[in-house]
């Protein structure tokens, strides 16, 4: 299979998980299909000092969200699976209730329904009753909800540390080899003596 992966952004907050994600993916030479929706472009010019134009040149392909002939639209076009990020409550939404009415969520019911990776980085908070039971409905589907919430065991020291925590975890459920974050080993032996003293 083509080292293909398909990646949809929303207009929630966070568009520089996106953005982020398609930088390492070029940089690892995988072949992305992006999917814009228009609420995520705005916030391109919103979140970030980049131009949509110059986040469309980071993706081998870029599809127009009402194209519903769009390759990835069918199942016949082998990819390793997608990741919508961020992800929006209307699109967590629209996959959980198949609710094709645009290229990105009818790309995600095709992963579903072809038996590929769909990871879904929902970027809400706090979630009510209704999201939670959206979230559950997908999983039960076989997606995976991937909230960015970030993680300090590997001492993040920026921004960019923290983003790439998140980032990394998504390679990690792709099966995609990555050393964006320093996995966690146990504790290290100077913080080991520490504890020992304080106990």
């Amino acid at each position: 299979m083509e080292k293909r992966i398909i990646v949809g952004i929303t207009g929630a907050t966070g568009v520089i998980y996106g953005v982020r994600l398609l930088e390492v993916l070029k940089e690892m030479e995988f072949e992305t299909h992006l999917i814009f929706s228009d609420a995520a472009k705005k916030n391109i010019s919103i979140e970030t000092d980049l131009s949509v134009s110059g986040v469309e040149e980071l993706a081998y392909k870029v599809h127009d969200v009402k194209d519903m002939a769009a390759s990835i639209s069918s199942g016949s076009f082998k990819t390793y699976g997608m990741v919508i990020v961020p992800c929006t409550i209307k699109t967590l939404s629209g996959v959980a209730h198949s609710y094709n009415d645009n290229l990105m969520v009818r790309a995600a019911d095709v992963v579903l329904k072809e038996r590929r990776r769909l990871i879904l980085v929902v970027r809400e908070t706090p979630f009510h009753k209704g999201h939670l039971e959206l979230m559950m409905k997908v999983a039960d589907l076989g997606a995976v909800i991937l909230p960015p919430i970030p993680a300090f065991y590997h001492a993040p020291r920026t921004i960019e540390d923290i983003i790439d925590h998140t980032i990394g975890k998504i390679l990690d459920f792709m099966d995609i080899e990555h050393s964006l974050f320093k996995r966690w080993n146990g504790i290290p032996e100077e913080k080991e003596k520490l504890l020992a003293v304080s106990r």
